[in-house]
């Protein structure tokens, strides 16, 4: 990871967003949570020695295209410059299988393991690269469900009810559970 790195919070229509990045690229980027001060911190957790800034006209247009998704506009983040340095290989490649998942459609921990040669027991190691992503909705982690189409985890403010409503605003939606015994009315 780049020592020297700067970073912006803005607002958008899903709350306060933040975004890190050095020369190479975005290096963190946090969902929004319930408010400036709570998003820097989040970000911040990882990046102490970022300093507020600017952004370079590649981070502008990757917050517009943030700005543009939670306004509920398909927008494709696969063009936008990552910094992933201090990512293992393996980690690299499922964050690159995960970026080709575009709006509006879904996959599994199992599935993207499969896309990279890897066995089924690689459907953990892909769910811990989701679970660690360094720059949620970039990486689109929230696109990857668990086995059988389960909403599975998310380690964003919000946790999976912020998964549902990211995915919702894609046009993707789950049934509600029925109930796992009905009852008689006598």
């Amino acid at each position: 990871m780049s020592s020297a790195c700067s970073y912006l919070i803005f607002e958008t229509a899903g709350g306060p967003c933040g975004i890190a990045w050095s020369r190479t690229g975005v290096l963190r980027f946090q969902l929004p949570a319930d408010d400036p001060e709570t998003t820097r911190r989040l970000l911040m957790r990882r990046l102490p020695s970022a300093e507020p800034a600017d952004p370079a006209p590649a981070i502008a247009e990757a917050v517009a295209m943030v700005r543009r998704y939670f306004a509920g506009e398909a927008v494709d983040f696969s063009g936008v410059p990552l910094d992933l340095a201090g990512q293992s290989p393996f980690f690299t490649a499922i964050y690159g299988a995960a970026r080709r998942v575009a709006w509006g459609q879904t996959t599994t921990y199992g599935a993207l393991a499969r896309d990279l040669g890897a066995g089924p027991e690689a459907a953990r190691d892909v769910g811990q690269a989701m679970a660690k992503n360094p720059v949620a909705l970039i990486i689109p982690c929230h696109r990857v469900l668990a086995a059988g189409g389960k909403v599975g985890g998310f380690s964003a403010p919000g946790g999976a009810g912020s998964k549902l409503r990211m995915l919702a605003l894609e046009g993707i939606t789950f049934a509600p559970r029925e109930p796992a015994q009905q009852t008689f009315g006598f």
